[in-house]
């Protein structure tokens, strides 16, 4: 896991000291990076030109180098860490076990197993209240 923004590695780490360590204890455990003029952010499609800024953006990429979920936030709405999470573990299963996440999915909870037999009858193997 890394962080990146356009802010410099003096930035970051007043940030780290400053607010970060407040929030989670002993601090952000993550690199954090910088990206100056916003070239990284530019390929991911969230640097902010006019601004001079990378919006907020979040990427899972896969060991293969394949993103395979992006959330871009404007900066007034909170992300959630729990989500982000989740959502990692439920593609480390699928990536060890080939079987898929329904919605909500949690570590320990039902799967399924793709197969033409679940073909229009997920219904019968998962049910929306079994993502709460």
């Amino acid at each position: 896991m890394l962080a990146m923004s356009v802010d410099s590695r003096f930035s970051h780490k007043i940030w780290q000291e400053t607010e970060l360590s407040q929030m989670v204890p002993g601090g952000f455990p993550y690199p954090m990076l910088n990206d100056p003029g916003g070239r990284i952010g530019a390929v991911y499609g969230v640097y902010d030109e006019e601004s001079g800024v990378d919006v907020r953006g979040r990427f899972i990429i896969d060991p293969d180098g394949i993103i395979q979920a992006v959330e871009i936030l404007t900066p007034s709405v909170g992300r959630n860490v729990t989500e982000f999470i989740r959502q990692v573990q439920a593609f480390q299963h699928v990536r060890a076990t080939g079987e898929v996440t329904p919605s909500g999915w949690q570590p320990g909870r039902p799967t399924l197993t793709p197969s033409p037999a679940l073909t229009g009858k997920v219904w019968t193997a998962w049910k929306t209240d079994m993502a709460l």
